[in-house]
């Protein structure tokens, strides 16, 4: 009787055995079929999370591998797009962990991190781009005060006919040109200290001074 339990035991152990590669299969394709129909919805983190468990039985599926890729790179991104720029670059490096090679993930990479320093540096250096921007304002303000002015002389004109009026006018006209351009290059150089930390070439200078923005972290 002991003997029959053992060869029953050893049969039973045989057929499972046998069973096993179908049953992984069968998991593994309705976890990637999953991913597919979800993919096929837009939600994408449940798609990462169907082909994750697929690769879990089998690291070397190829549509699980490349369904996670597809769908780490899009839920990535919409990470990416809300701010999220730690969560992005964790989901990015999952994918690259189980697709190395794969360019658009590593170009997110790249996208994600500059955007992540950028968004540094303007926090780090936010209180002074604060007084820098406040500057500007009440530069474009002055230009309202001087066309003001000017407005002023064309209507003394109208009925004094004096040319004098006029001469103002022209003074102030050129005068507006030649702050405007100031207040131009301010903006130009501004923009390129929020947006890299550093201005287009060293010897830009703007009167609220490109330098008083550095050091940067």
């Amino acid at each position: 009787m002991f003997i029959c339990r053992l060869v029953a035991a050893a049969c039973c152990a045989a057929t499972l055995a046998g069973c096993a590669g179908p049953i992984e299969r069968w998991i593994v394709n309705t976890r990637v079929h999953q991913g597919d129909v979800a993919m096929l919805h837009g939600d994408v983190r449940d798609a990462a999370l169907a082909y994750r468990l697929a690769l879990r039985v089998d690291p070397n599926d190829a549509k699980a591998r490349a369904g996670y890729v597809d769908a780490a790179a899009e839920l990535a991104r919409l990470q990416y797009g809300k701010g999220s720029f730690d969560d992005a670059l964790e989901t990015v490096d999952a994918g690259l962990s189980v697709s190395p090679q794969s360019a658009p993930l590593a170009a997110l990479k790249a996208e994600v991190e500059q955007a992540k320093l950028k968004r540094e540096i303007v926090l780090t250096n936010y209180p002074t781009y604060h007084a820098a921007a406040l500057e500007i304002q009440r530069a474009y303000a002055q230009l309202n005060a001087m066309n003001a002015l000017l407005l002023r002389n064309l209507k003394r004109f109208g009925y004094t006919f004096d040319t004098d009026e006029l001469t103002a006018a022209i003074k102030r006209s050129y005068e507006m040109q030649l702050e405007l351009a100031k207040d131009t290059n301010r903006l130009i150089v501004y923009r390129q200290l929020v947006s890299s930390g550093v201005p287009e070439t060293p010897a830009e200078s703007t009167t609220f001074g490109a330098s008083s923005l550095l050091p940067l972290p």
